[in-house]
Order: C-alpha cells, then structure tokens, then sequence
C-alpha cells in the first residue's frame, strides 16, 4: 500500500510539472539608450523581460534612474512556470514593471551568470523576485509564487 502511494504521489507531482510549460514569445530586438536590447516578446500584455546580462541590466537602470527587477528562477519550478503563464503575462503587471523597472529572468542553475547571481544575493529558493538598484545594491527581495495584487503591492514599495 506504501508503495502504491508513493507511485500515485509521483505520478501526480510528474503531471503538475508537465501540465505547466513555460513557451516563450518571439524574440525582437530593439535600441534603448544607445544599447541594443532582445525582448521575449513583441507587444501584447504582461512583463517585457529583456535578453540581457545583469550587468547590462544594472547599466541600463543607471541611465534611465530605474531599479532592475530579476526573476530568478529555474527549469524544473512549478511555481516559476506558473507566475510565467499567469501572474507576468497580466496586463496590469506588465504595465507597471515595463513602465519602472528593467526586467530580465536568469534561469539559476542553466544561465552562465546564475549561480553567481545565486550566491551574491542570497537565493535558495525558487522563485526569488530580486528588486536591484543600478549599482548592484539588493533594494528588496521576496521568495515565491506571487499573485498579480501581491506583485503589485510589492512593485509599490519600491518605486
């Protein structure tokens, strides 16, 4: 019976890891302040994550006086895929954050910055929503499948 369980309790978890995939929208390219910027997707709603290194991110926030917000998170979250598919495609989110924040996502583990990233900030969960000034400076951090209203609240106090 104990065996039973246990296959069924996998065999549920491996179904919610499959059932939520994250797909990425097409890729563009486009010129901000002088540095060319790739953007996961083409208009629509939600978070504009940007294809760049943090520390491209970090100059980019300088510049336009910003915070950079990072979504760190990995392949293999369930709660990470979920906020991918939900909270960050909502056009309220992706309003705001496009608006005041520079936004990219670094896959923790797969990303050749990840696990530096990981260590300097102090992530040990997935996921980790890092709020990170132009000098590299943590403004705040929180730990979590964040809904839209949450999201938003936090976005608020760092503006």
């Amino acid at each position: 019976m104990k065996g039973f369980i246990r296959i069924t309790g996998l065999a549920i978890i491996a179904v919610i890891g499959l059932s939520s995939t994250c797909s990425a929208p097409d890729a563009g390219t486009k010129v901000e302040d002088g540095n060319a910027v790739i953007s996961e997707k083409k208009g629509g709603s939600g978070i504009d994550f940007k294809k760049m290194t943090l520390e491209e991110a970090k100059e980019l926030a300088k510049k336009k006086n910003q915070l950079v917000f990072v979504d760190a998170y990995t392949s293999w979250c369930g709660p990470c895929k979920q906020m991918a598919a939900t909270t960050f495609k909502d056009a309220e989110v992706g309003e705001l954050f496009n608006e005041k924040f520079i936004n990219i996502k670094i896959e923790m583990e797969k990303d050749p910055e990840g696990p530096a990233v990981a260590m300097k900030y102090r992530v040990r969960a997935y996921p980790t929503l890092l709020f990170i000034d132009g000098d590299g400076n943590l403004v705040k951090s929180i730990v979590g499948f964040q809904t839209k209203d949450r999201l938003l609240a936090l976005a608020q106090t760092v503006i």
